[in-house]
């Protein structure tokens, strides 16, 4: 959810950080074929932007009757989406991700999904763009070796004459590694889709695009991969030309959240191209930092500010979906969205 300019690249030497370290499965419910589109799924929560809010989190999931007490999934076989946006600017990111990651192994075991979605935040880190990172997310790298490691690395960006501004913080180094191609985080990161569909609904970090909207959710999904993946190098060296990394691609473009109500038609053209009846979107923090809902419940924003360092008025949120109803969660009330009439696996026409 952050408002500025496309990823800025970083020193070369990362590539060989590696060596300064020293040490859910397929549901029968997708439709025609596609990894990325799922009908008839009975009960649907979308949660948005976490910023390494990790406790706010877990407060959401357990009010959402995700989690019980325990931490253990109780979800069934819900299907349970995060749009992206886990790391930066909080300190428990990490937390976080290891929960969705298990999670993520508890739910196929009970017959649901949880689907996690990658943000803009993820992409940034995978490119090395450190620039909201906090130092307790750095911390939670650090070690006993984490001097020597950090002195290896200035070392090695001193002889490929590669300036260092500042001193990184311990920790850096590992962090910088356990995000890399092969690390820990970062191989598990460019395993994941940008957008999904269930139900005949779009959840996607920033939104599709009139540029994108022409494209399927398995095309968007393979071109980011391959942004992350054969094409980093491509994508580090001309990122306003990658999907992954422009300013109109899915997981930084703005328009469903910020464009004039006169955008309306717009939106039923974007949906109709995508064959869907609605899109939930993070990215952008709604104003009174409740999930809200444009162009006659077409869009649904879902960023209410979870991480209280970054939005301090903002609060923990989830998206519920069942039986034609979308409720509003937080942990002091439930508002009724909308009620739908049309059966969940059906796709409205478009508004002409």
């Amino acid at each position: 959810m952050t408002r500025r300019r496309q990823p800025g690249l970083f020193v070369a030497s990362a590539l060989a950080l590696v060596a300064l370290a020293a040490a859910t499965s397929d549901s029968h419910l997708r439709a025609d074929g596609s990894g990325c589109q799922f009908t008839d799924i009975d009960r649907i929560v979308a949660v948005g932007d976490v910023h390494g809010a990790y406790d706010r989190f877990v407060e959401i999931l357990r009010a959402s009757d995700i989690l019980d007490a325990r931490l253990r999934w109780i979800g069934g076989r819900t299907h349970l989406v995060q749009l992206g946006d886990v790391v930066d600017r909080g300190p428990d990111s990490a937390k976080a991700l290891d929960l969705l990651e298990r999670l993520a192994k508890d739910a196929a075991r009970a017959g649901g999904a949880v689907h996690v979605l990658l943000g803009n935040h993820e992409v940034m880190r995978m490119l090395g763009d450190v620039r909201y990172t906090t130092p307790s997310e750095y911390a939670v790298f650090a070690s006993s070796k984490s001097n020597e490691i950090r002195d290896a690395y200035l070392e090695r960006a001193k002889a490929a004459s590669e300036p260092v501004p500042t001193l990184p913080p311990l920790g850096f180094v590992e962090m910088r590694v356990a995000f890399g191609q092969n690390g820990r985080y970062g191989k598990w990161l460019r395993s994941l889709d940008a957008v999904v569909q269930i139900n005949g609904i779009v959840f996607v970090h920033g939104g599709i695009s009139p540029a994108v909207a022409g494209l399927s959710c398995d095309v968007i999904n393979q071109t980011v991969h391959r942004s992350l993946t054969s094409d980093l190098d491509l994508t580090r060296g001309d990122p306003l030309a990658q999907l992954a990394t422009r300013v109109d691609g899915p997981l930084w473009y703005r328009g469903l959240a910020e464009e004039p109500d006169a955008f309306a038609p717009m939106v039923d053209t974007i949906l109709a191209a995508q064959k869907a009846r609605a899109i939930v979107v993070g990215h952008t923090v709604t104003a009174d930092g409740r999930i809200r809902t444009r162009f006659g419940g077409k869009v649904i924003q879902i960023d209410t500010g979870m991480q209280p360092a970054y939005v301090p008025a903002g609060r923990a949120s989830a998206l519920d979906i069942e039986h034609g109803m979308m409720t509003a969660i937080y942990t002091d009330r439930r508002d009724v969205l909308s009620r739908e009439t049309a059966e969940p696996s059906a796709v409205a026409a478009p508004a002409r």
